[in-house]
């Protein structure tokens, strides 16, 4: 049962970070959360492969930087929730079960709710002096 769970965790690993290259190199997908779940699974699937994730350059730009931060930027936090919103009400418009709509509504206000009161918002001027 755990050698299943550790490859359940793999795959979940893998995928996240595609999405989150994808959400790099695309506009409108953010690539940030997914490597934090592809972090979170990694650290869950073996330590060797945690240990291949975290000496990646994508690692320390995205996951170890938010991590040391402990928060994010309020342009940052602006550019998630919008582009997460287009696709939440673009998903309203197409889905024709009333209960599907009301639950993609509730976890859109979900989403800024912990947005506003559970992320920290820091300011930009206080990172840039700490990585120079």
């Amino acid at each position: 049962m755990k050698k299943v769970k550790s490859i359940l965790f793999l795959l979940l690993g893998f995928i996240s970070l595609v999405i989150g290259v994808a959400g790099t190199v695309l506009p409108v997908l953010p690539g940030g959360p997914f490597y934090l779940f592809a972090a979170f699974c990694f650290a869950k699937s073996s330590k060797s492969i945690e240990n291949w994730f975290k000496s990646t350059s994508l690692y320390e730009k995205y996951v170890e930087a938010f991590l040391q931060k402990k928060g994010m930027t309020r342009k940052e936090k602006i550019r998630i929730n919008l582009v997460a919103d287009f696709f939440i009400i673009i998903s309203v418009f197409f889905v024709d079960i009333l209960l599907v709509k009301i639950l993609l509504v509730v976890l859109a206000l979900y989403k800024h709710y912990y947005f506003i009161k559970k992320i920290k918002t820091i300011d930009r001027n206080s990172t840039k002096q700490r990585d120079s």
